[in-house]
Parts: C-alpha cells; structure tokens; sequence
C-alpha cells in the first residue's frame, strides 16, 4: 500500500497543533487568566498528552512506515482532538484515543521487524504506555494515574529516538544494559504510581535516564559546532537538566496532585525536558511529515530561552507558594510556545516563498 502524500497529512498535523493550542489555553485557564470561552474546563491534559503529542508521534511513526493503514493512528488521535476541542464529554474521545493508540504500538511492531534494535524495541514500548495510559483513563477516570503512563510514553519515546542516534557514540553493552533498566524503573514506577514507591521509582529511572543521555548523546559533540546543529544539541541538553530536576523532585518529595511541588515536577518534565525535544526536533520532523524546507534561523534561540526562564520562574512561585509567579511563569511558557510555532509557520512560508520565480 503506498504512502499518503504530504497535503493529505497536512489535516492530521493541524488537528494535533489544535490541541496543542487547545490545550495550552485550558492551562491558563485553570490559573485564571483571560481565555476563550469554550477552553473553560477542557481537560488539560488529555489534550496536551493524547490530542497533540499522541497525534503527532503517531504521524510521525506513520510517516516512517510509510503505509496508508498506519496513518489511522494519526486519525483516531485528531478525531479525538476534536471531540475535546468541541466541548464534547472526554467519554466519546476515548475509543478514538484507544483506537490511535492501538495502530501506533502495530506500527512500531511494524517497524521492529523490519529493524530489530534496541531502539525500536523501546520506541514499541513507549507507544505501548500511551494505549495504557489512554486505558487507565477510559477505566478509571483518574488523569492523575493515567498521567505517569503518558509521561512514561514521553520519556521513553524520546529515548528510544536518542538511542538510535546514540549509536554514533558507539554505546558499550554495558551502557545499553543500565539503559534497560533505567526505562524499567520508569514502567514500574508507572505500575505502581497508586503506591508510595511508583512515583519515586520512576523519578529515579528520569534521573537515571538524564545522566545517561548527558553522558551518551552525540549532542555532547555537535553543540561544539554551528547552525541548526548547535541549536538542536542546545535544546537536547537543557532539556536533559528539566529531566533530572523533575526526576529528583518526585523521587525525592514524591508530591500528590494539589501539593507543593506537583507543579514543578510535572512541568519540568512535560515543559522543560519534552518541549526542549520538540523545539530542537521540529525543524527535522516537519520538513520529514510536509516535505517543506525549514531554514534556521539565530531567533530560534528567542523561544527557547523564554521557555526556559518561564519555566524556572513557574518553578521559584510553585515552590515558594507564591500564586502570582506560577501564574506569570506558566504565561511565560506559553508566549514561549506560542512564539516557536509562530516562527516555524514563518520560517516555512518564507522558505516556499523563495522557491518560487
């Protein structure tokens, strides 16, 4: 079966990014500031962990098949962003979100065969959490729970993808095994997150897991170098601090949702460490998905800071109980993602542009 053509992925990749937006703009809500009307009380996370982030790996992972059957993971994960977009009741968006879920794991099965390394058998794993993680939900309702799954799906999904480039470090055996088992502390902490001991077992596997990609990542060499290559390097490596910040916090404090510290532990990682990956993965991913050229550009740079220093000041109000700064940090990083999309858009249109007489 041939692949889909880029302007056919084009609508799967918008409905993503509409959940992105969607829920970005439910977050501030719930820290009250200014938002649309119809955001009031959409489900954060869900919107943030299946609407944007479970669409588009899955587009990406169809994208890399290169099978139409495999482009119904993209599908059932924007048909789901929409559904919460609308204001319809999470229920209806679940089996569209078990369903994306369900072709994600057989196209990463797909792909494990056709190269059976280490790193695809981790990329399976990862798309495996966030079906459980969508499964927890539809059974319990508890986002909380479901929460360390997603965060499971993320973490391992972007190590799977660094492992794969890691090869060019030539990784030991040895370093391959403590990788295994960092990423099963993570699994079992996410078992076990009813328990006391699930959350501080999956923040050791994320401390485990920062160490071993600041110490294993090709990044280590390239941000030495110049251009989208230095840039890229810069974002892996600040997010890998995210990483083991929020690693440290919940293996160590292990804070409940409402406590001080959930915030801080749950931003650093879904906020400092994934959207560092996204900011420095984007420019790859996107011309991969549309067949578009994305020029670099110095201001990509611009977003990049912002959501770092957002985030730590997010992180100074949560810990020190000071509302306002939270508030104003958590703004922050929205401007932050706001500003990156804004300059992708621009960096595309204006590369379009120039192709043309």
């Amino acid at each position: 079966m041939s692949d889909l053509p880029p302007w056919q992925r084009a609508p799967l990749l918008v409905l993503g990014f509409a959940g992105l937006i969607t829920g970005v703009l439910a977050g501030l809500w719930r820290l009250a500031w200014p938002t649309p009307d119809f955001v009031a009380g959409a489900p954060h996370g869900a919107l943030m962990m299946c609407a944007f982030f479970g669409t588009l790996i899955a587009l990406e992972r169809a994208v890399a098949v290169g099978q139409r059957w495999a482009y119904l993971g993209p599908l059932g994960g924007g048909i789901g962003s929409a559904v919460l977009i609308a204001g319809i009741t999470p229920a209806l968006a679940m089996p569209f979100f078990i369903a994306g879920g369900v072709v994600l794991v057989l196209a990463s099965l797909h792909a494990q065969r056709k190269a059976p390394a280490l790193h695809a058998r981790v990329l399976t794993l990862g798309a495996a959490a966030w079906l459980v993680g969508v499964l927890v939900w539809a059974l319990t309702g508890a986002v909380d729970l479901a929460l360390w799954w997603w965060a499971a799906f993320l973490i391992v999904t972007i190590a799977g993808e660094r492992l794969e480039l890691s090869r060019l470090m030539r990784v030991s055996p040895r370093m391959q095994q403590i990788f295994i088992g960092l990423i099963a502390l993570l699994i079992a902490g996410a078992s076990l997150a009813a328990l006391p001991i699930g959350p501080r077992l999956f923040g050791l596997g994320a401390i485990g897991l920062a160490i071993w990609l600041l110490k294993q990542d090709v990044a280590r060499r390239t941000v030495k170098t110049t251009g989208l290559t230095r840039y890229i390097a810069v974002c892996l490596l600040s997010g890998y601090l995210w990483l083991a910040i929020g690693g440290a916090m919940v293996a160590i404090f292990a804070p409940a949702a409402g406590d001080i510290g959930w915030d801080t532990t749950v931003h650093s990682l879904m906020v400092g460490f994934v959207f560092a990956m996204v900011f420095g993965h984007a420019p790859i991913i996107l011309p991969a998905v549309l067949r578009v050229r994305l020029p670099y550009h110095p201001g990509f740079y611009v977003p990049l800071a912002l959501l770092h220093l957002s985030l730590a000041t997010r992180v100074t109000g949560d810990l020190f109980e000071s509302y306002g700064l939270r508030a104003y940090g958590a703004l922050g990083n929205a401007l932050a993602i706001g500003m990156f999309l804004l300059l992708m858009m621009t960096a595309v249109i204006a590369a379009q542009g120039a192709k043309r007489p």
